[in-house]
């Protein structure tokens, strides 16, 4: 009797350690690394309807690189007749006090656009401080989309043409030495043609991969993509380009880019494109919000097996404090409050905070 209830005692503290021991496990766990890509400086700021100072611009970069952000993406060389907002970013660039270990990354539509960024970078590499100061920019940013519908509207131009056309830029980006990453537009909707076929994206985005774009971000142009869409799509773009290799860009129209971010995550993306302050928007999209928040990324992030990449300027990750103040700012130079719902709840506890700490009441706290 007495070496049953031994035997009965021992795995019963043999069960409670190893619970201890997978507790432990959990709590030490090593998460995944997640990387974000801050598209607010471009694709953000070109679909506003004034132009926003140079200065603003510079500020805006060099805030978001001492938040933590280490993808940044900083302009464009279009033509300011086209999209004028983005005109003077061989000036912002060369502007910046850039930061080691972040990327400055350029979009380039054609081969003329690249030709204005070596322009920028041989001027920076004839300078007293070229050895240095870290160069303008290392990295482009090429875009086609998933319909020719979209592509004719966005670059006058069919998918196959703008490929071809892509295809010598990337390769001269690459001869320099610049890293390439790729863009396919419209991956779940098109606002020309409906529903798109997750077959063309996956051909599309294998293209690019080819071309030696070392990632390639699908976009929810229109923000009309809900979980089990962006699951299917990106089962389809496996098929053809290591998911290690692909990115998310959710736009928030009909308020599940936070929802897509997590299911393309768990389909194994460790990229997202975001927004601060969910600047941006789609324009041949009626009612859209615009670019998935960065804020609101960064605060569903919190507590789960995911950790945000950053710099040491955000103690290893990107500074969720930092980028809601961030956020607030460029809102108030663009004369509206922020959309990022968490910035939004954020400040207004921030505020309230205050408030309390002044008038030794006691309140709720939220």
């Amino acid at each position: 009797m007495l070496a049953s209830q031994l035997r009965s005692k021992l795995r019963s503290n043999s069960f409670a350690l190893l619970n201890v021991c997978k507790g432990r496990k959990y709590a030490t766990e090593v998460k995944i690394p997640v990387n974000i890509v801050e598209v607010g400086p471009r694709d953000g700021l070109q679909n506003e309807k004034g132009i926003i100072p140079v200065d603003v611009k510079v500020d805006l970069i060099e805030k978001l690189a001492l938040a933590g952000c280490q993808n940044i993406e900083a302009g464009s060389f279009v033509s300011p007749k086209w999209i004028p907002q983005m005109a003077g970013t061989g000036e912002i660039i060369s502007r910046v006090r850039r930061l080691p270990d972040v990327h400055y990354a350029v979009l380039v539509p054609n081969q003329k656009g690249l030709d204005g960024l070596v322009s920028v970078l041989n001027a920076h590499n004839s300078s007293p401080d070229a050895d240095s100061v870290p160069p303008p920019s290392d990295e482009i940013s090429i875009f086609t989309a998933a319909t020719d519908a979209f592509a004719q509207a966005n670059l006058n131009t069919t998918i196959a043409e703008s490929l071809a056309k892509l295809a010598p830029v990337a390769r001269t980006a690459l001869d320099k030495g610049l890293r390439v990453r790729g863009y396919v537009s419209v991956v779940i909707a098109c606002p020309y043609t409906g529903q798109v076929d997750y077959k063309k994206v996956r051909e599309v985005a294998k293209e690019l991969f080819q071309m030696g774009c070392y990632e390639v971000s699908l976009g929810d142009t229109v923000g009309r993509g809900t979980p089990s869409q962006i699951a299917e799509m990106l089962e389809e773009v496996k098929k053809d380009v290591p998911v290690e290799r692909l990115a998310g860009h959710f736009h928030d129209t009909f308020g599940t880019a936070v929802a897509n971010v997590f299911t393309a995550l768990e389909h194994g993306v460790r990229t997202i494109d975001s927004s601060v302050g969910g600047l941006g928007g789609c324009p041949y999209s009626p009612g859209a919000t615009g670019n998935v928040a960065t804020e609101d990324v960064l605060y569903a992030l919190q507590g789960s097996k995911y950790k945000v990449v950053g710099s040491e300027y955000g103690n290893g990750t990107i500074d969720l404090e930092k980028i809601m103040d961030i956020g607030w700012w460029i809102s108030d130079k663009l004369g509206r409050e922020s959309i990022s719902r968490a910035g939004r709840a954020l400040r207004a506890k921030k505020i309230r905070d205050a408030d309390m700490a002044k008038d030794g009441k006691v309140h709720a706290k939220l």
